[in-house]
């Protein structure tokens, strides 16, 4: 099985052949992704929200991503596999952006690094990839940034707020970036700057023209149910199966028909009778 590398995405690109890609935060669901062919596994920092419960993204820590990093890393063996930054690990100073990178290279097992913002943190992806660190770079809606933004909203909906986002596409494709995470921008916009920029985009509630696609696999599975963004295509129910079966393993506990026989150990009659009779010698 050929690993994935930054080369084999840019040559998805210039083939014309779609990039896929999806979430992933523990080793038995990036061993199934991995097995299924997905093409970049994201340890996203979603995994705030879907696995730790948080309201949004911005409690994430970098040990936190460390460690889920780490599990996919186990489970994965063709896949690209990128970390998100955590909020505050790179805004700081570029040094210190430096160091949390580097430790999700070294320590998390990552290949990439993903950054949210446009020009803003241009500086940083470029002194990044000059020290030999890959980067994914993301713009639109940047869940980090939503407070500032007043809430999930669709960005780029303006003449202005266009030119910007194709500005920072721009300044991030001449930083170094590898590819590009388009999220909730409107399709037309989202094929325009595919377009523009020689790199891969991967969008997320951006339309079928980028290069390829990423969704956050709790919401594909239908395990997460607190919200579902107008983007998401569910392809499974998970958590109505999961209830079921939760519910029958406390039925048939309760009941006394689980565990059953052939769920047991069996011992030789002579051995019972012999610890038998020891025990009862004993006591």
């Amino acid at each position: 099985m050929e690993r994935v590398t930054l080369h084999t995405i840019r040559s998805m690109k210039e083939r014309g052949e779609r990039i896929t890609m999806l979430t992933a935060y523990d080793y038995p669901t990036a061993l199934l992704l991995d097995e299924a062919g997905v093409d970049m596994l994201l340890v996203g920092d979603s995994l705030g929200m879907v696995v730790h419960g948080f309201e949004n993204t911005l409690p994430v820590t970098l040990e936190m991503m460390l460690l889920h990093c780490q599990a996919v890393r186990r489970g994965t063996k063709r896949a690209l596999v990128v970390v998100d930054m955590p909020f505050m690990t790179y805004q700081i100073s570029t040094a210190e952006a430096m160091r949390n990178a580097a430790r999700l290279l070294a320590e998390g097992g990552a290949d990439a690094v993903k950054l949210e913002g446009g020009r803003r943190v241009a500086d940083t992806v470029r002194a990044l990839v000059e020290a030999g660190i890959a980067v994914q770079g993301h713009i639109g809606l940047t869940p980090q940034s939503v407070s500032a933004f007043g809430g999930m909203r669709v960005q780029g909906k303006t003449v202005e707020a266009a030119r910007q986002l194709l500005d920072d596409a721009l300044a991030l494709e001449d930083a170094g970036v590898f590819s590009l995470v388009l999220e909730g921008i409107p399709a037309r916009l989202a094929e325009l700057i595919t377009r523009r920029v020689s790199v891969p985009t991967i969008g997320i509630g951006a339309g079928a023209g980028c290069d390829g696609q990423v969704l956050v696999t709790h919401d594909l599975l239908g395990l997460f149910e607190r919200f579902t963004p107008r983007f998401v295509k569910r392809y499974a129910t998970l958590a109505n199966i999961m209830r079921s079966a939760f519910k029958a393993y406390c039925d048939e506990v309760r009941a006394g028909t689980f565990p059953a026989e052939e769920h047991t150990y069996p011992i030789p009659n002579e051995v019972w009778q012999a610890i038998e009779a020891e025990l009862d010698h004993k006591s």
